[in-house]
């Protein structure tokens, strides 16, 4: 097992511009700083190539910090008939379970049966996912009668209620993951930075050769020259393949349907439990889950078709009308708008079809590597779960087209991130936010000043220090939003705290914490759609 370094790298931003500046030839150059991004990064890193990475915003700004928060093979996916997603899928949730046992863990689920043939029919088909999983299984798929599903939910609606199905998957903290992605790459040589957008990428003899970047904070530019650019950029992908496509007369078709997904969060004693609800098949076909996570629970989610791409899409009323009228039907005591503590929306990106019918519902989830005739490498799609397999799939990509010389084989399977325990983490992700999410840097957080002064329950003074001398955070939504997830479990609660957070940034950084542009997002992040 490989560890990295046990103190943590500063990320001093004049530092990591004055990199930036300095004139290497990178063999790798990632645009894009969310799940898929990072983990090509930290594996051509921990290759030894020479990887430098721009994100646009802050890292897993978009998507990335926007998911349902669930570690998992797919179950929908198997009956689907994708056993193949599945199986990769089963295989990274083990491996990403095992290198952040800080930030992912196994969680249970259960799937409450108010017809006679849904637990046995559901639960074949579970114990078949189980022996997908083989060795690499969490639990075994139990058939639950109707005390034991209240047992395990004792807020599930009784009236109707025959039984159920547990089974096992995991969970995750998909914000902080990526932030330790980012340090781990980083440890290993890559230079990352965030609020640095490729503004365009450049060309020689019809080929990529490199990308100018732009400081978002000062407007200097930067020249990257590369033998290979990586465009990890997710729901966003396009934009930039239109402007290679049309600096090179190739020009290209869209290739990506994005969906939105929406995720509601309410107090936890709507479901008191350490087990999930998901419900495989709602009015409308899709899934729900009632999540337990950070002292909160999550509902969720959509699955809408979206035409434009948004920064901070925003929720419609009809679908958080669906989430809290689905919810109705499972939970005794059904959520109403005005127990909603947070609603965020995530943008999904779907590899568009050829013969696309607009049904987000039925496009697959699998990702997709694809290289453009000037050598521009864009990978899109897939989901959390697999974004190490992606990684391994876009520089194997890389090499074959001769953009990238060999090197060793991928060595991230067994390469625990930042943070990483060697032994079992005393609090599980159910539980409220706290320094058990800094794995083996909790000691050194609470070594900062402040870390006796508690701006929140799971938030102290030391933490937000910490996020600016080491986390690359430069705003208050960077720490409120990412580094503490506040913004996500309660965001009249993060508002309340931004005067503070902000305070303490301008004393750690010295610039603009941007505490007005979070004050009016936590009020978006606050807002029920009517």
């Amino acid at each position: 097992m490989n560890h990295v370094p046990a103190t943590p790298l500063p990320t001093v931003r004049a530092d990591l511009l004055a990199r930036l500046a300095e004139p290497v030839a990178y063999d790798l150059a990632v645009i894009g700083g969310g799940a898929t991004g990072l983990g090509v990064a930290l594996d051509a890193a921990t290759r030894g190539y020479r990887v430098v990475l721009v994100e646009s915003h802050d890292f897993a700004k978009g998507t990335s910090s926007r998911a349902t928060k669930l570690v998992h093979g797919g179950v929908r996916y198997l009956a689907q008939g994708n056993i193949s997603l599945v199986r990769e899928a089963l295989h990274e949730r083990t491996t990403l379970l095992h290198n952040a046992p800080h930030l992912a863990q196994p969680l249970a689920f259960v799937m409450p049966s108010y017809k006679f043939w849904e637990t046995p029919f559901y639960g074949v088909g579970l114990k078949m996912y189980d022996a997908l999983a083989g060795k690499a299984g969490l639990g075994a798929t139990e058939f639950l009668g109707r005390a034991q599903a209240l047992r395990c939910l004792p807020t599930a609606r009784p009236e109707g209620l025959k039984g159920g199905v547990k089974y096992w998957d995991g969970q995750f903290d998909d914000a902080r993951l990526a932030l330790a992605l980012a340090r781990t790459a980083a440890a290993h040589g890559a230079l990352l930075v965030n609020y640095c957008p490729a503004r365009e990428l450049i060309h020689e003899a019809g080929k990529v050769a490199g990308l100018v970047c732009e400081d978002a904070e000062t407007g200097r530019r930067f020249e990257i020259r590369a033998a290979c650019v990586v465009n990890a950029t997710g729901v966003w992908v396009d934009g930039l393949r239109q402007q290679d496509g049309e600096a090179t007369g190739n020009p290209v078709r869209p290739m990506v349907a994005p969906s939105q997904g929406v995720h509601i969060v309410v107090d936890r004693d709507f479901l008191p439990s350490d087990h999930a609800l998901m419900v495989p098949k709602t009015a409308d076909g899709r899934v729900l889950f009632a999540v337990p996570w950070l002292g909160k629970l999550i509902l969720g989610t959509t699955d809408s078709p979206r035409h434009d791409l948004a920064r901070e899409p925003v929720a419609l009323h009809e679908e958080v009308a669906f989430i809290l009228g689905e919810s109705a039907r499972y939970l005794r005591r059904a959520p109403q708008a005005a127990d909603v503590r947070s609603i965020w929306v995530g943008l999904r990106p779907l590899v568009k079809p050829q013969d696309d019918d607009g049904n987000t519902k039925a496009i697959s989830r699998e990702h997709t590597v694809a290289v453009g005739r000037s050598g521009l490498v864009t990978v899109t799609g897939g989901k959390w779960t697999t974004y190490r397999a992606m990684a391994e799939d876009v520089l194997q990509k890389c090499v074959e087209e001769h953009l990238l010389a060999p090197r060793s084989a991928s060595r991230t399977s067994d390469l625990p991130v930042v943070g990483a325990p060697d032994g079992a983490v005393p609090q599980r992700l159910c539980d409220a936010q706290g320094l058990h999410s800094y794995g083996t840097e909790a000691a050194l957080v609470a070594a900062l000043p402040g870390a006796d002064v508690e701006l929140a329950p799971g938030l102290t003074e030391a933490m937000v220090r910490f996020a600016a001398r080491h986390e690359y955070a430069r705003t208050v939504e960077d720490v409120l939003a990412r580094r503490s997830r506040l913004l996500f479990l309660d965001a009249r609660l993060a508002a309340s705290l931004a005067p503070a957070v902000a305070a303490l940034l301008q004393d750690e950084l010295g610039t603009d914490p941007q505490l007005d542009a979070f004050l009016a997002l936590a009020q978006q992040y606050a807002h029920v759609p009517a």
